[in-house]
């Protein structure tokens, strides 16, 4: 079997079987939402199809970085059972489309009229050969950095737009005794800080030319070493108790007044709204410190497998589903995310919905809209991995920057 199989295949084969009471209407789609945000925002599109009278087989994986989902895929894909379809990020719908693994959805996006309503930057990825072989069911910004505003109006403190700016006030919340910043020492959180921190200190420019040029030179810069400068600036400004923690649990102690800020994506705000606080009011949302006029994205896709022609009309209906202008509305404004579809105004959204919708329009138009690395919208899965294992050893360690650098190097050298 291809690489994209590997380390799957031993994996998890209890839960390959359908349940033998499955319908031929029944849809079954793996997917990692199991956190209480993302859970209430994916019953949107159980409803949906439940209205159509299309039933809904879940197969959740839980793990907010998709990692165990993937295991799982690979395993079921492997034994010839794959789901009508699964949540993926937008290399992976790449990789899985290159291994011939994904149906083709074409025959619905040509009725809907899905070129017509989506961004180049996400068919990219939901094109393959010609064919639309997935459906985007919103677009997130990463490079958010959320405040709880009675912390900081209490302490007399200004939300940082500089890394500066934030190193000062991190400090000052810690001499407080308040954790200064809500993180889940996980591997995709600590990348995601430092997506934040590259695209931050270099620019869009920058970024690109290292992420996802993976240009020698950049990556070996001094600019590059005054990001792990400020990541190991970041390891003070997190409790004690980080390492494991879930990125919704980390929310949690933003919402809580536990902590002062968090840096994670806008699916945070699925969370803040779920806890009945108000997004730019009591949790507030400026982009990442240094990152202001440019913007990250990622985009949740559901790609279709390829199964048999009974399973069909309900792989069908729930593409045309998901990108229905009515559900991508209704799942955004639950979800904490913006609707991949361009032709959906802000009216209904919160103020931080609002930005972010203004910013990407703004950040297309100037060329500083840059597809995430920590969320698969950067690199392979391979590459992507090599550099995830060097930012969390940095994090986790007393690794001097200019030891951390050269071993990004190597690491994406030999990833390639």
């Amino acid at each position: 079997m291809n690489k994209i199989l590997a380390g799957g295949m031993t994996t998890l084969f209890a839960a390959m079987a359908l349940s033998s009471s499955a319908l031929a209407s029944d849809v079954e789609v793996l997917h990692w939402w199991t956190a209480g945000g993302e859970a209430a925002a994916l019953n949107v599109l159980k409803e949906d199809l439940k209205s159509k009278d299309i039933g809904w087989q879940d197969m959740p994986v839980a793990g907010g970085g998709g990692e165990a989902a993937s295991t799982t895929l690979k395993a079921r894909v492997a034994a010839g059972n794959p789901p009508a379809a699964a949540q993926l990020l937008g290399m992976a719908v790449r990789e899985w489309a290159a291994e011939g693994a994904l149906g083709d959805l074409s025959e619905v996006a040509k009725k809907d009229n899905w070129d017509a309503v989506l961004p180049g930057s996400v068919k990219q990825f939901a094109i393959n050969d010609g064919k639309w072989v997935a459906a985007p069911v919103e677009i997130h910004r990463p490079n958010w950095l959320w405040i709880n505003a009675k912390v900081f109006k209490d302490n007399g403190l200004t939300p940082p737009k500089t890394w500066e700016e934030f190193n000062s006030v991190a400090q000052k919340l810690k001499d407080k005794g308040i954790t200064p910043l809500a993180h889940g020492g996980q591997p995709w959180q600590d990348a995601t800080v430092f997506d934040d921190v590259v695209l931050g200190l270099g620019g869009a420019d920058f970024y690109r030319k290292a992420i996802h040029e993976l240009d020698p030179e950049a990556l070996g810069s001094d600019t590059m070493t005054k990001v792990f400068d400020q990541m190991r600036v970041i390891r003070g400004f997190v409790d004690d108790n980080f390492s494991g923690r879930d990125w919704n649990l980390a929310t949690a102690m933003l919402i809580k007044g536990e902590a002062g800020m968090q840096l994670m994506g806008d699916w945070a705000k699925g969370e803040i709204v779920r806890a009945k606080v108000v997004p730019g009011e009591d949790i507030l949302c400026v982009p990442a410190p240094d990152t202001e006029g440019s913007f990250l994205w990622i985009a949740d896709f559901f790609a279709g497998y390829d199964v048999s022609d009974e399973k069909r009309p309900a792989q069908l209906q729930l593409a045309s589903s998901i990108m229905s202008k009515d559900f991508q509305e209704a799942f955004s404004l639950v979800k904490g995310s913006i609707p991949a579809r361009t032709d959906i105004g802000p009216d209904k959204f919160d103020a931080c919905g609002k930005r972010s919708m203004k910013d990407i329009a703004e950040a297309d138009k100037n060329n500083t809209l840059v597809g995430s690395l920590a969320h698969g919208t950067a690199q392979t899965s391979s590459v992507q991995r090599a550099i995830f294992d060097v930012v969390t050893q940095h994090f986790n360690s007393d690794m001097p920057s200019e030891v951390a650098v050269a071993a990004l190097q190597n690491a994406v050298e030999a990833a390639k």
